[in-house]
């Protein structure tokens, strides 16, 4: 594939490089654009050697082969990591006054744009503005992240990371065989409260269930997100192209978000981590311990089965997948409790996968594996959460499987 890689002028241009790699080692065709910003960032010499093709920066360049709009139309992908404030505001308008501009602007290739900048910038009216006209003519945005910027700043702005820029990328030039489908897909976490500021929950960060919608949305679905507890950094660039984000609490709210969205889902992925059980009562007041002493004893009730009561309730033609987050390390044990759990939820394909205090939750790669009805591996996967999701995709949500 022919992939054209914008750089333009802000600090995160020291990861393009690595998106220029991965590129290149997955064994595409990589031209870099960069403006003249991006250079005093990152060195011509770099950029060549990584991409193993001259760096293309000047507009009057090439004539003769009329290279200003020439490398736009023979793009099958353009990539810009990272997008400034400067560039989305320059694209949203349509400006050519550069290289990159042009070359955007003579592809009908997909766009995909990894922004990067402050988080008063990625906030402001005109940001958010100029994004969702990107948006609307479908650029494909990924991230940007939350966390440390440059000098003492944290915050959304942060670009995404290598894997997710590429992994977006490459999901936005690859087929979109899910053109149509409904999708229905949990993330995150439920909580359940004590009182008014503490609840008993769990550690997913949602990574995962947001992972596969934006797979799924990129290869052409409709996508509803049920989302529960997730950070604000996870959830990145204002919601995901094509997917309605519908935003829950405890296990209760998430039963009735799912069971209304199942209704028109052809599919439906419950990634997110449901509490089994809640509080009996929810004290109206916070908790005191010096009213109750040394020690504080809760009753729980167990909360509904929703995995159970999608399947007992599932339509024809419907395909329901289960995840299963299991502290076994042993493969064996492992698999046996997948199926055993296959069997009793009554899915159509179970993913399991360890966790523990430092794998499986809160982190950004995972291992799975994935379980047909009757318990044989259809299928395993092993990466970040963004390669993991398209391959679950690529198992449970082919056409030929969704019972049309």
């Amino acid at each position: 594939m022919n992939i054209v890689v914008g750089i333009t002028g802000g600090i995160a241009a020291y990861k393009a490089v690595g998106v220029v790699r991965a590129l290149v080692q997955a064994g595409h065709d990589v031209h870099v654009v960069a403006t003249d910003a991006a250079l005093r960032f990152v060195g011509r010499p770099t950029l060549e050697a990584i991409s193993r093709n001259p760096v293309h920066s000047d507009l009057y360049e090439g004539v003769a082969e009329v290279r200003h709009v020439a490398l736009g139309q023979r793009a099958d992908l353009i990539v810009i990591a990272p997008a400034t404030a400067h560039t989305l505001a320059k694209l949203a308008t349509g400006l050519d006054d550069d290289l990159l501009g042009n070359t955007v602007l003579a592809s009908t290739a997909p766009l995909v744009l990894a922004p990067a900048m402050h988080t008063e910038m990625w906030r402001h009216p005109a940001t958010v503005a100029n994004v969702a006209t990107l948006v609307e003519r479908g650029a494909h945005i990924v991230g940007p992240g939350s966390g440390p910027l440059t000098g003492s700043d944290s915050g959304p702005g942060r670009m995404a990371e290598v894997d997710e820029i590429v992994a977006a990328a490459l999901a936005a030039a690859g087929p979109r065989d899910l053109a149509g489908r409904r999708i229905l897909i949990t993330a995150g976490g439920t909580r359940e409260p004590l009182d008014p500021v503490r609840f008993i929950g769990n550690r997913s960060s949602g990574k995962q269930g947001v992972a596969l919608a934006r797979a799924a949305a990129a290869r052409g679905a409709d996508v509803t997100l049920v989302v529960a507890n997730i950070d604000e950094g996870v959830l990145a660039a204002d919601g995901i192209v094509g997917t309605e984000v519908v935003h829950v609490s405890t296990t209760l709210e998430l039963q009735e978000a799912t069971l209304l969205a199942a209704g028109t889902a052809e599919l439906v992925i419950m990634a997110a981590a449901v509490a089994d059980y809640r509080p009996e009562t929810v004290a109206d007041a916070k908790i005191k311990k010096e009213v109750q002493g040394d020690s504080l004893e809760l009753r729980l009730v167990k909360n509904p089965d929703i995995l159970r009561e999608l399947t007992g309730a599932r339509r024809e033609g419907q395909t329901i997948v289960g995840f299963a987050a299991e502290t076994e390390q042993d493969r064996d044990a492992l698999l046996e409790l997948g199926r055993a759990k296959a069997r009793r939820k009554g899915v159509d394909y179970l993913v399991v996968n360890s966790v523990g205090w430092a794998q499986g939750f809160a982190t950004d790669r995972n291992a799975v594996l994935v379980l047909s009805a009757a318990g044989d591996i259809v299928g395993e996967a092993d990466g970040t959460k963004s390669s993991v999701a398209d391959r679950i995709l690529d198992l449970v949500a082919a056409p030929e499987d969704l019972h049309d």
